[in-house]
């Protein structure tokens, strides 16, 4: 994460008079900032200057006024849960919010310009191309569904690890290429795989490392291609996502340990990659539909 996008979270904070909720500012996840802001009752009018950043805003409680002005024209709204607001980067801004009745909370997504531009790419999506355009209150449950994932992982502390927000924020990108942006056309090559001996290499550094908060910088660092390539080619060559192949191969990791050691159960989900017991249970028992007390006890 840059200090320029710091930088822009500081500077809507300060002109905004918000109260910062939570933050995922020091949970390190790459190329994206997750906030939420509980907003003043009293009537606010804000100028903010073009960010370095790409700027999405959700609301989450009550139902507000909200003016959005952007090249000379006025928009104006309620913006209900469901609806998002894009600010592309380097686009200034102008905001009145009237005095509100109930305090109201939104959701601050951030997204570096460099990582959409690694995705498009990843996506065979000319980065010339890339054009993210202006929203206001556009109703999009799919993009509502994934950013209310990405709340979840801030408010349990980063619980599911950097592979998942990696994987939630790659899927966040794409939508925003598909439905946000003047992006022509999207081209997937059907050509481009990984070798066998990629695969394998990558599956063996996931199988020595397990036990790692694991990332897709440190996987495709070792088949020398990057991240977000890595996670497409990834999921073209097994059917699956880098983080649910990883989810999967920590819960048979964790059954065979549960048959075959006296260690207890918190001890296995630490030294399988989980960051506790409850994470391996859940995880555990979605995937086989029992718990590891469960299996343990059984003959």
């Amino acid at each position: 994460m840059t200090g320029n996008l710091f930088r822009s979270i500081e500077l809507s904070q300060q002109l905004n008079n918000k109260t910062l909720v939570l933050s995922s500012q020091q949970m390190g996840w790459n190329g994206i900032l997750v906030e939420q802001y509980r907003n003043p009752l009293t009537p606010s009018e804000t100028e903010l200057p073009a960010l370095s950043d790409h700027w999405l805003i959700l609301p989450l409680g009550h139902p507000g006024h909200l003016t959005h002005k952007r090249n000379a024209r006025l928009h104006e709204s309620i913006p209900h849960k469901g609806d998002s607001i894009l600010v592309p980067a380097g686009q200034p801004s102008h905001w009145y919010c009237p005095e509100n009745s109930h305090h109201t909370e939104d959701l601050f997504i951030h997204l570096q310009p460099k990582l959409v531009g690694q995705v498009a790419e990843a996506s065979e999506i000319d980065t010339k191309q890339i054009n993210l355009v202006n929203r206001f209150c556009k109703q999009d449950l799919n993009l509502q569904h994934i950013a209310m994932l990405l709340l979840a992982e801030l408010h349990s502390g980063g619980i599911m690890g950097r592979l998942y927000v990696e994987s939630l924020t790659q899927a966040l990108v794409v939508h925003l290429l598909r439905h946000y942006s003047e992006v022509a056309q999207i081209i997937t090559s059907e050509n481009r795989s990984l070798t066998r001996t990629q695969l394998q290499q990558a599956i063996d550094y996931i199988h020595t490392h397990l036990d790692q908060d694991l990332s897709l910088a440190q996987i495709a660092e070792m088949i020398n291609i990057s991240p977000t390539y890595f996670a497409s080619l990834f999921k073209r060559a097994t059917g699956i996502s880098p983080h649910q192949y990883v989810i999967q191969q920590r819960v048979e990791r964790a059954k065979m340990m549960l048959s075959k050691t006296d260690l207890t159960i918190a001890d296995i989900a630490l030294q399988v990659g989980f960051s506790s017991q409850s994470h391996l249970t859940q995880q555990f028992k979605r995937l086989t539909g029992m718990t590891p007390k469960q299996v343990r006890l059984s003959p």
